[in-house]
C-alpha cells in the first residue's frame, strides 16, 4: 500500500505550512496564464520535476547525543554575511504576480539578512532597490544584443551599489515553454478570448493590475520597446533581444567592466565549472533555470558533487533550483555547496499573499533549517559533510 501525505485544502495564508501549500494558494488566486508562467517549464517539464525529486534520492544520516541545543545557520556568501545558507534567486516580472512585486521580496530578504536578486527584467528599477534595501543584492544580468543596454546595466548597478552581478549563461535562446504558448501569456498580460474569463474570475488580481502603478520594465524601457508596455512573450523577448553569440570572452569582459563580485548562473558541466574558476569568478550557480530552458538536462543537485569536487576549493558553489524544504538546503550543504537558492520557493508565496506570503514562507523555511540542524546533530552549517548523506 502506498501512503500519501495528508493534504488539507489550502484556502488562506494561515493554511500554508510548506512551500507546496503556497503553490496551491497561488493557483487559486492567480489567473491561469499568470500561474502557469510561474509554474511551467520547457517541453515535457521532466527537468523541472527532477530538480526537486533529486533531493529525494539522497537520505540524511543524523548524529545524536552531540548537544545541538543551540544552532547557528548563518554563513558568508560572496563576502557578505547571510543569516541562512539560502539565496533568493532573481526572477523576472514580479509585479505581474502581485502588485507589491520585488519590493515585498526585498523587504523580507532584508529582514532575514539574505542575498536577494533582481532580474534585468525586473518590474522595479535597479536604482529603487539600491536606494531602499540594505541587504546584499545581485543583478541577474541578461546579455543583450544592444551593447548600449549592456553597458547601461553595469553602470546603473555600480551607481546603485549592488553587491554582485550574476551573468545568466543558459538563456541564449528561449526554452520551449508550451504552457505559455497555450495560455497566451505575455508581458504585460494580453487579454484574449481564450483567457479573459480567467482574468475576470480573479477580480482582486485584475483590479490591482489595472489601477495600481503602471506596468513597466524600468531597467529596459530606456533602450527597448519591450520594456515600455508593449506586450511580448518571454520566448519572443529572449529570441529577439538576447545575444546567442555570448561566449567566454564576453563573460570575462563583463566581469572586467563590472570590477566587483561576479557570479555565473547556469553552469552545469564540470568543464564549464573549471573554466569559470580559471577565469576567476567569485561564485557559480549550478542551475538549469528551473527546468525552463533545456528539458532533459540534469538536476543541479544531481550534478553538484562532481562540480564541488572539481572546483569547490577555488570558487563558491551555489545549488540553484528545486528547493522546497529546509532539508533540501541541508543536503546541498552536506554535498559541498556554500548555499542553496531558488525562485519558485518565494514566488508562489508572493503570488499567494504578497509580502505577508513571502514573510511566512521564509519563516517556515528558517524554522525547518534550524529544526533539521538540531535533528541532524550539527550546530553550524559548516559541520555538514557527505558523511551525513547516503544515496538510495
Amino acid at each position: 500500500m502506498t501512503l500519501t501525505p495528508y493534504s488539507p485544502p489550502v484556502r488562506k495564508l494561515a493554511d500554508c505550512q510548506k512551500i507546496a501549500d503556497f503553490r496551491e494558494l497561488a493557483r487559486r488566486r492567480l489567473p491561469f496564464p499568470v500561474f502557469h508562467y510561474i509554474d511551467g517549464a520547457a517541453d515535457d517539464e521532466a527537468t523541472r520535476r527532477r530538480n526537486t525529486e533529486a533531493f529525494g534520492a539522497v537520505d540524511l544520516v543524523p548524529d545524536v547525543l552531540v548537544g545541538a541545543d543551540k544552532v547557528d545557520p548563518s554563513c558568508t556568501i560572496m563576502g557578505r554575511k547571510s543569516s541562512l545558507p539560502l539565496v533568493l534567486s532573481p526572477t523576472a516580472l514580479q509585479r505581474i504576480f502581485h502588485w507589491q512585486g520585488e519590493r515585498a521580496v526585498a523587504k523580507e530578504a532584508e529582514r532575514h539578512g539574505l542575498w536577494f536578486g533582481i532580474s534585468s527584467l525586473s518590474t522595479v528599477s535597479i536604482e529603487e532597490i539600491g536606494a531602499n534595501y540594505a541587504g546584499p543584492k545581485m543583478l541577474q544580468y541578461y546579455y543583450h544584443k544592444d551593447r548600449g543596454l549592456n553597458a547601461a546595466l553595469v553602470e546603473r548597478a555600480k551607481a546603485a551599489k549592488f553587491d554582485a552581478i550574476a551573468l545568466t549563461v543558459d538563456t541564449i535562446v528561449s526554452g520551449n515553454r508550451e504552457r505559455c504558448k497555450r495560455t497566451g501569456f505575455s508581458t504585460p498580460p494580453r487579454f484574449t478570448p481564450a483567457n479573459v474569463l480567467s482574468y475576470a474570475m480573479h477580480p482582486a488580481w485584475a483590479l490591482n493590475f489595472l489601477f495600481r502603478e503602471k506596468f513597466d520594465l524600468p531597467n529596459l524601457s530606456t533602450h527597448v520597446e519591450a520594456g515600455s508596455g508593449k506586450a511580448v512573450s518571454i520566448q519572443d523577448y529572449f529570441n529577439s533581444m538576447l545575444d546567442p553569440a555570448l561566449n567566454w570572452q564576453a563573460a570575462e569582459q563583463l566581469r572586467n567592466d563590472w570590477g566587483g563580485t561576479f557570479c555565473l548562473k547556469g553552469i552545469m558541466s564540470v568543464g564549464d565549472a573549471r573554466r569559470a574558476a580559471d577565469m576567476g569568478v567569485d561564485a557559480i550557480m549550478v542551475s538549469n533555470h528551473g527546468g525552463r530552458q533545456l528539458d532533459g538536462s540534469r538536476a543541479p543537485f544531481d550534478q553538484l558533487a562532481e562540480i564541488v569536487d572539481a572546483v569547490g576549493d577555488r570558487v563558491e558553489v551555489i545549488c540553484d533550483g528545486g528547493v522546497m524544504r529546509g532539508s533540501h538546503v541541508l543536503k546541498a550543504l552536506a554535498t559541498g555547496a556554500k548555499a542553496a537558492s531558488g525562485g519558485r520557493l518565494y514566488l508562489y508565496a508572493l503570488a499567494a499573499a504578497g509580502q505577508a506570503g513571502v514573510a511566512r514562507a521564509l519563516d517556515l523555511l528558517e524554522a525547518e533549517i534550524r529544526r533539521d540542524m538540531q535533528l541532524m546533530g550539527v550546530s553550524r552549517v559548516e559541520q555538514l559533510t557527505r558523511d551525513h548523506l547516503r544515496r538510495r
